[in-house]
């Protein structure tokens, strides 16, 4: 039961679009295979892992207590993102052409998803403040790492799923008109989440809930 429980509650967080899904299905558009866009979908999924550790082992409960860490990790997040929404707007051709493509070395996009990943506020808030919250349904460890292991399996099979759906209708958006675009549509992503995360902050909410 608390397996399912995890599986569940992380199955709905994750469905909605954010930064991290939008750079790991754009990995599997821009790569010429599918196994090249597996580290990014390894290292999403190894960051959502660890944030759900973290969040079932304690931290949430550190964060609840230290107002003051929140607003540092919320504005970190914000600043992070509305710089990488820049980014992605502005990159030139052969940014996130994959494990092919100049000046985009695999360890680039792995340092890139892991502070995606971390540096995300609906990460952070998902992970930590909500399945965190979660996990004190269940009295016994047993039973919250039970929870976390099914809130963490959600992670590794959806962003493989999600890099290997890139690959798949990568024929239909392979030319450069469609490459900005997915790039562009990725910006607007990350902007719409740093302001949806600055007004959530500004009016008093958790991390980047509205």
């Amino acid at each position: 039961m608390a397996l399912v429980h995890g599986f569940l509650l992380a199955l709905a967080l994750i469905l909605p679009i954010g930064p991290q899904n939008a750079w790991v299905l754009q990995q599997g558009i821009a790569s010429s295979r599918w196994r090249d866009a597996l580290p990014v979908a390894a290292a999403a999924a190894l960051c959502d892992t660890l944030l759900i550790a973290a969040a079932v082992g304690g931290v949430s409960l550190v964060l609840v207590a230290l107002p003051v860490l929140r607003d540092v990790l919320r504005a970190a997040g914000v600043a992070f993102l509305a710089f990488m929404g820049y980014r992605m707007w502005t990159a030139g051709d052969g940014v996130g052409a994959g494990a092919e493509s100049e000046g985009w070395t695999l360890a680039r996009r792995i340092r890139y998803t892991l502070s995606v990943s971390l540096l995300n506020p609906h990460a952070v808030s998902d992970t930590v403040m909500v399945i965190g919250a979660g996990s004190a349904a269940y009295a016994a460890a047993d039973g919250r790492w039970a929870y976390a292991l099914g809130a963490a399996a959600v992670s590794w099979l959806w962003f493989f799923a999600l890099a290997l759906t890139g690959r798949a209708v990568a024929p239909w958006v392979a030319g450069r008109p469609a490459q900005r675009a997915v790039r562009r549509g990725s910006a607007l992503v990350m902007w719409w989440v740093a302001a949806r995360s600055a007004l959530a902050w500004a009016s008093g909410g958790v991390f980047g809930q509205a």
